[in-house]
């Protein structure tokens, strides 16, 4: 079986040649673009595997990149590292809310970028035990969920998420009526490696509820756990 098929999207050629050499000496594939229209070019060639994404990019940034990656139903499901010198916790929390599936922060090690590749595409490779089935639209309640077109509507009406909100609703409406750990949440939702505090899915159900507004209540907080969603608000 080949190996994957990585695209790396950076201006600055020198980090650009670390990066290639690394990966293409642990058996990828690589394909250099220091452009976002290189990059869009090759999109329309061939969809890679994965996407290493610098942030800080000429012309058009990453995060601008990696929102038109996943607003495209024949991206939206590539895995995108984003390369990036800053380090705050919130760069890289509105980063993972764009779409990053992971991020990397300069000056990066060779073994940690490696570490970092195998470790998403083994994720994305793996089924997820414990939701059930793909689907094209979930409907719960008065949320209805399209999965192919990343498109919530409440009522009917379309309500506008970042990703990782999207990706959590998913979670959630996919395991009805299931009590998910804040802990599971993380490794599912914004996966196993990332580094950050269960409080970054507090925040994120917290601006969820916000969003869907009355159907907001369908997200239930189970105390000392972590949280669940119901078709129906539980009364008594």
């Amino acid at each position: 079986m080949a190996e994957a098929l990585i695209y790396i999207v950076e201006d600055d050629r020198n980090i650009r040649e670390i990066e290639s050499f690394a990966l293409k000496n642990s058996g990828y594939e690589i394909r250099e673009f220091e452009t976002a229209q290189q990059f869009y070019a090759g999109l329309a060639s061939e969809i890679p595997q994965l996407v290493l994404l610098d942030i800080m990019l000429p012309e058009e940034d990453g995060l601008s990149i990696l929102q038109k990656i996943r607003q495209n139903p024949a991206t939206g499901r590539v895995p995108v590292i984003m390369v990036t010198a800053k380090s705050s916790e919130m760069d890289k929390v509105r980063g993972l809310d764009y779409g990053a599936d992971d991020y990397i922060t300069k000056p990066f090690g060779v073994l940690e970028l490696i570490s970092r590749v195998k470790a998403l595409l083994r994720r994305v490779e793996t089924p997820k035990e414990d939701a059930q089935p793909a689907r094209a639209g979930i409907t719960l309640g008065r949320v209805t969920l399209d999965d192919d077109r990343y498109l919530v509507k409440v009522d009917g009406e379309p309500c506008d998420l970042t990703y990782k909100e999207f990706e959590l609703l998913r979670y959630l409406m996919q395991n009805n009526g299931i009590v998910l750990s804040r802990s599971r949440i993380m490794e599912r939702v914004w996966g196993e490696d990332y580094e950050g505090e269960t409080r970054t899915v507090d925040m994120h159900i917290k601006t969820l509820r916000q969003k869907l507004k009355d159907a907001g209540s369908m997200i239930k907080t189970v105390r000392n756990v972590g949280y669940m969603m119901e078709a129906e608000p539980r009364r008594g």
